[in-house]
């Protein structure tokens, strides 16, 4: 069976076909738009994919948020290319965000460097990319622009917004900052602010692109980008991803051409596979944004009760999930949200996920996470199912 989805995608049993990458551009001068930090940006683009329909009321849509060095391309694939979207084992017909009940939304975030408007942009003002010039940025600035896109959709309520690690804090800042506009809430291994520990890891992984020459100062766009250094700050990033069992059981001390060099080459397979992961890194993901989302993500702080406003009641629903493996992100993090809600007389399901795989879990947990999400979205949409908390 092949069914026409949302004018630009084909979807067979089980799986979204061929899909395309759309852009929205907003907030052309003077009627920029205004940040966190005082200043303003304009015009702004925001590069997004829709899988499904909306429906005849605009009832149906949920928006997807991406993690930190994620992008608009959540699933299908593209014209040319065989790779899926980052969460294409989730969206889909049948899927846990059922493409034939529901229409579904990712946008890349601003500051990113997947076609929405970032450092690598070129700055109307000087006609070159902005690097260091582009505006410091928020996880409120960037829900703030999804919600410039949401609109010109003409969308007025989300049936949810979603997502895991930094989309996890923008699915928290969506309600609080829209609190009428989300029906229900998923935040995935996720937390109200960043811990001492936390920022720590991300300082390290900013120090290690900074230092390298071929940063310039971030003016590196006429260059090339600053590889060693990219390429550390990702291989930093895979350690805390995984976990010490995933770890174990996918490297060991595995020795990638069965004995010792005595050099210091990737002896070990699990060297290997992060020297292969900074590298290819490097091919997709611009330097700066790195820098810039970031420390987004360390600014994010709604904890002490920022979240819930008595002055603005939300009627939200939450399904708070983590996993037992993951270090990065802990459960007890996702317990603090939800002792937050409860505090707010807020309906929140929580479940802790007995997965191995650590912080990437969120990501290749599919059958747990697909019985949880399945059901908590059929009782938003329909009124109706039943959930167990697992915390």
């Amino acid at each position: 069976m092949s069914v026409s989805v949302a004018g630009n995608q084909t979807a067979d049993d089980g799986c979204i076909g061929v899909v395309e990458t759309q852009y929205y551009t907003f907030a052309h001068p003077p009627n920029e738009l205004k940040l966190e930090c005082g200043k303003s940006l304009g015009p702004v683009t925001l590069a997004y994919e829709t899988y499904g329909r909306l429906n005849a009321d605009k009832s149906n849509a949920i928006l997807v948020v991406h993690a930190l060095s994620g992008d608009a391309h959540a699933a299908g694939v593209h014209k040319g290319e065989n790779n899926p979207g980052w969460w294409d084992d989730m969206i889909g017909p049948g899927k846990a965000f059922d493409t034939d009940r529901y229409f579904v939304v990712c946008s890349n975030v601003i500051g990113g460097c997947k076609g929405s408007t970032g450092p690598a942009s070129i700055n109307p003002g000087t006609g070159r990319p902005y690097a260091l010039d582009f505006p410091m940025i928020t996880v409120g600035d960037m829900v703030n622009a999804q919600r410039h896109l949401i609109d010109h959709l003409g969308i007025r309520k989300l049936l949810s917004v979603a997502g895991g690690s930094m989309g996890g804090m923008q699915v928290l800042q969506w309600v609080a900052s829209y609190p009428e506009r989300v029906k229900s809430a998923i935040p995935i291994a996720t937390a109200l602010k960043h811990s001492p520990q936390q920022i720590a890891f991300n300082e390290v992984v900013r120090q290690s692109i900074m230092a390298d020459p071929d940063w310039r100062q971030g003016d590196y766009y006429e260059h090339g980008q600053p590889a060693k250094g990219l390429s550390v700050a990702r291989m930093i990033g895979h350690i805390t991803f995984m976990s010490d069992q995933s770890m174990e059981e996918k490297f060991s001390r595995k020795l990638k051409n069965g004995d010792y060099s005595f050099k210091f080459g990737a002896d070990f397979e699990v060297e290997g596979y992060l020297r292969y992961r900074g590298e290819s890194f490097v091919k997709r993901f611009d330097a700066n944004s790195y820098l810039y989302i970031t420390k987004a993500v360390d600014y994010f702080d709604l904890s002490g009760g920022k979240m819930v406003s008595r002055d603005r009641p939300i009627d939200t629903r939450f399904l708070v999930i983590s996993f037992k493996s993951d270090w990065l992100y802990p459960t007890h993090q996702s317990q603090e949200i939800v002792r937050q809600l409860k505090a707010g007389l807020i309906e929140a399901t929580s479940c802790e996920i007995a997965a191995t795989y650590g912080h990437d879990a969120f990501l290749v947990e599919i059958d747990e996470q697909t019985h949880l999400i399945r059901h908590f979205l059929e009782k938003t949409y329909y009124g109706n199912g039943t959930l167990e908390s697992g915390i």
